[in-house]
């Protein structure tokens, strides 16, 4: 108002003057337009000087953390609503405008100067959660291990960000910190971009004819003889001499699979299953990974991935050759850009045990930022599957049996729900693996592995012709001795939990152990060991396999359980003489009741008798051999003495 009355107040000035009398010099109407411009631009300068310095108290986030970064651990975010509907109008949208000219100024000035552009200045234009984004950005790319980490968690963890923003991160963050975001519970899918799109192909090349080429492709001699095997299965023509040959079924190792009544030919998914478990074969080999990721497996694998979504087999030995390839460091950049971090982060939020522990097991192995250990194929981590602060203090392995699994054998004991009337809303829920769930929640600080091995009551069932010396107990314990050893087994306080012959291995690789330099942690670092009706002088089910052998062809593992075999005796007694010197904490379970094998005949598999080893607490339980493992609930008598040995034997770690 101001500055117009004085332009008023001056032309009424001029309008109203007489003739001028004298020649006014240049120089005074130069003056007189100074003044008039002079004002406006005195009056836009304060006018931006104090936009600038309001805009400092404006800013939610303390300018100090950029100078102080190192030094702190967390980025403070004051909650404030996202809604525009809630800004502060005109005004506000005015005052944004301000700041990004301001910031334009600020850089072209820097780049004619040739100065540093202030990192202060560089959020002008930003609102609170956008700084703390670009913040925690540059920090996961930060040289110091515990700030990347911390900024990782922190990314994970807010809950508050936009989708603009999610799809920032997943466009900008870098390969390790993905992989730190896919192994964080409770993360937002939206960190993660999808698999990038594949090439179409011509409907007339199935894709077990591509999984065929990728078979051929691989080197196939100086292999390992069951490799061999397996592939030539996968690579063979289905024909109706074929089925006829296999007793009617197109057989995988024995394992016979009905497809057609006609017997003609095999359907493409089950075709697709046998190539990829010929492929779960040869991506144990390290030079046979860099085969399948130089011929475009990956990429294929995602393909067959996408199309089978309703087929778990399948997907489930996909992601097994993913965690196969990913123990070779130099194949993570391939598998990442592959789109398999977003695979594995979803299926890590699966319901399904088995499905979320294979995703588990696959991104540990591309953690090398956080996970020192690499985890073989059939070694599985069931506690903690994602990342924690909570330091781990000891570990408990568990070894399943006969015919078992590293997930069934170790169920809740299962319920007739037609029978059992009394669960309600407010009662526990089933739980497919209680080490999982119960043993995790009452000792989270444990680190809870559960190994897998196939075993066979009969030869007919063998997946490999030249298994046979595999099954031994002895071969066993030498493969799983070295796997354990590539996943920290031995570096911690250990306690081993075994059911049936998972018993006696325990023992073989005990006793190994002791006898290797290198293997001598596994035996110091041991506290106690848990023994589910191990036959640990032999089982029933051996002598009757053997008397029927003309019809059962009793495997390896069968034959060693025969009752008072000397190879058993001659075990035990190496297991008890050193045992006793490193004093041990031993509890074993003997069924008291017989178990039913099909619908005619009922077995007491492992008498009590057997089940003794000579040291230690035994206690009889009335259950069947299945079932001496599987607690019907919680505060079952079987689980909570199996959790309050795993207490007392750790107490100073835990």
């Amino acid at each position: 108002m101001s500055v117009a009355a004085y332009c008023v107040f001056c032309y009424r000035k001029i309008g109203t003057s007489g003739p001028t009398t004298k020649k006014r010099l240049p120089w005074y109407d130069i003056r007189k337009v100074a003044k008039v411009t002079g004002s406006f631009i005195l009056g836009g300068f304060v006018f931006i000087t104090y936009q600038v310095l309001s805009l400092n108290k404006l800013l939610k986030i303390d300018t100090q953390a950029l100078h102080q970064e190192k030094l702190k651990s967390y980025i403070y975010v004051r909650t404030a609503s996202l809604s525009p509907s809630e800004y502060q109008g005109i005004t506000y949208r005015a005052r944004k405008e301000i700041h990004k000219a301001v910031r334009r100024i600020l850089e072209k000035e820097a780049k004619i100067f040739r100065t540093s552009f202030s990192e202060q200045f560089s959020t002008f234009d930003g609102e609170d959660h956008e700084c703390a984004l670009w913040l925690l950005l540059k920090r996961t790319q930060s040289e110091d291990k515990a700030t990347r980490l911390q900024a990782v968690q922190d990314l994970a963890s807010n809950s508050h960000w936009h989708d603009y923003q999610y799809v920032t991160v997943a466009q900008t963050c870098d390969q390790r910190t993905a992989i730190g975001l896919a192994r964080s519970k409770d993360v937002d899918l939206r960190f993660f971009l999808p698999p990038p799109p594949l090439p179409k192909i011509k409907t007339d090349d199935p894709i077990e004819d591509e999984l065929r080429l990728l078979l051929v492709s691989l080197p196939q001699t100086g292999l390992d003889p069951c490799v061999q095997y397996f592939t030539s299965l996968a690579l063979r023509e289905s024909s109706q001499t074929l089925a006829a040959q296999m007793g009617g079924l197109w057989c995988f190792g024995g394992n016979g699979l009905p497809y057609c009544e006609t017997l003609s030919i095999v359907p493409s998914e089950t075709v697709e299953l046998f190539c990829l478990q010929a492929l779960v074969q040869h991506s144990k080999i390290s030079s046979h990974c860099d085969k399948i990721e130089a011929k475009g497996g990956l990429q294929l694998l995602q393909r067959i991935y996408q199309l089978r979504k309703d087929s778990a087999k399948i997907q489930r030995n996909i992601i097994r050759i993913i965690g196969n390839m990913a123990l070779d460091e130099h194949l993570h950049s391939s598998i990442v850009r592959a789109g398999w971090v977003s695979v594995l982060a979803e299926v890590m939020k699966s319901p399904y045990i088995i499905q979320s522990s294979h995703a588990s097991r696959a991104l540990a192995n591309l953690d090398r930022d956080m996970v020192k250990e690499k985890y073989a194929d059939g070694v599985y981590v069931l506690h903690p599957q994602y990342r924690s602060s909570q330091p781990v203090r000891a570990d408990i392995l568990f070894v399943h049996g006969l015919l078992g699994a590293a997930f069934k054998t170790w169920r809740q004991q299962d319920m007739d729900r037609h029978l059992d009337r009394r669960a309600s809303e407010g009662e526990e829920e089933y739980t497919q693996c209680w080490p999982k769930t119960w043993l995790a929640s009452d000792c989270p600080s444990l680190r809870i592995i559960s190994v897998e091995y196939d075993t066979h009551l009969s030869d007919w069932k063998a997946k490999c012709p030249v298994e046979a010396q595999r099954e031994s107990i002895a071969f066993r314990s030498s493969e799983l001795l070295d796997k354990l050893k590539a996943a920290g087994i031995g570096d911690r306080p250990l306690v081993w939990v075994s059911h049936s012959m998972g018993g006696l291995l325990v023992k073989r690789m005990l006793v190994d152990a002791s006898k290797n330099p290198e293997m001598d942690k596994i035996v110091n670092n041991t506290r106690g060991i848990i023994f589910y009706s191990v036959p640990h002088h032999g089982s029933q089910l051996a002598e009757y396999s053997i008397n029927a052998r003309y019809l059962l062809f009793p495997s390896v593992e069968v034959k060693e359980l025969s009752k008072d075999s000397p190879a058993l005796k001659e075990l035990n007694d190496d297991f008890l003489s050193f045992a006793k010197d490193k004093k041990f904490s031993v509890l074993s379970f003997a069924e008291t009741l017989p178990t039913h094998i099909g619908s005619m005949l009922k077995l007491h598999v492992v008498p009590v008798e057997s089940a003794d080893i000579g040291i230690g607490d035994l206690i009889p339980v009335d259950v069947n051999h299945l079932n001496i493992c599987k607690p019907k609930k919680k505060d079952a008598f079987l689980y909570q003495r199996t959790l309050k040995f795993i207490q007392d034997v750790l107490a100073p770690e835990l």
